[in-house]
């Protein structure tokens, strides 16, 4: 089992942080999560999600109007944002994910299939962002995800003449701790799982 120090920075001790200290994230940083995020188990290895980070002035800018306005002073101040994004074509890039089997990719397409390849791209891509902020965590970063933000704008602006759709967007960097709120309640065992 991992140490007890790795399970409060993957979780007990992690917060979704709303303020950034001025302190840069490399590209190296970046490249880091992706590398690790990539080894995650998605279905059939479909690996959908697709990530824009968000890190130059011209690119906030992008970003500005498509955001709810509770999201506009956390996202312009951030190192970073992330937007992730589920590929609705992933399929196209099974014969080389799946090798063993690559005719996996018809069983998602055609017009009866759109509906099984919307929900498998969408579900696995947010499994990959689960893992993606475990990942920013393990490497040393603060997350900030959200939702509140114009979808099809955001599609439009950073996803235009592609087969990907905006999932959320997650703040990265170095959280300042004086912007935090206090830590929310959870649901206890009982609450929110069963034995059947």
């Amino acid at each position: 089992m991992i140490p007890d120090s790795a399970l409060d920075t993957l979780f007990r001790q992690a917060r979704s942080h709303n303020g950034w200290l001025p302190r840069p994230v490399s590209e190296a940083q970046l490249r880091q999560i992706h590398e690790l995020v990539k080894w995650g188990p998605t279905s059939a290895n479909c690996s959908p999600m697709r990530v824009v980070f968000v890190r130059t002035d011209e690119g906030r800018e992008r970003l500005r109007p498509l955001l709810s306005p509770g999201n506009v002073n956390k996202t312009m101040t951030a190192p970073v944002t992330a937007i992730l994004g589920f590929d609705t074509a992933f399929y196209r890039e099974l014969p080389r994910l799946f090798p063993h089997r690559p005719s996996m990719q018809d069983d998602f397409t055609g017009p009866d299939k759109e509906a099984h390849a919307m929900r498998t791209a969408f579900r696995n891509a947010s499994l990959q962002a689960a893992y993606f902020m475990l990942a920013a965590r393990a490497i040393g970063l603060d997350c900030g995800p959200m939702s509140g933000f114009d979808a099809d704008g955001m599609d439009a602006a950073f996803w235009h003449g592609t087969s990907v759709r905006t999932n959320f967007l997650c703040n990265l960097g170095h959280g300042d701790p004086a912007k935090l709120f206090e830590r929310h309640p959870r649901l206890a065992f009982e609450e929110a799982c069963r034995f059947a």
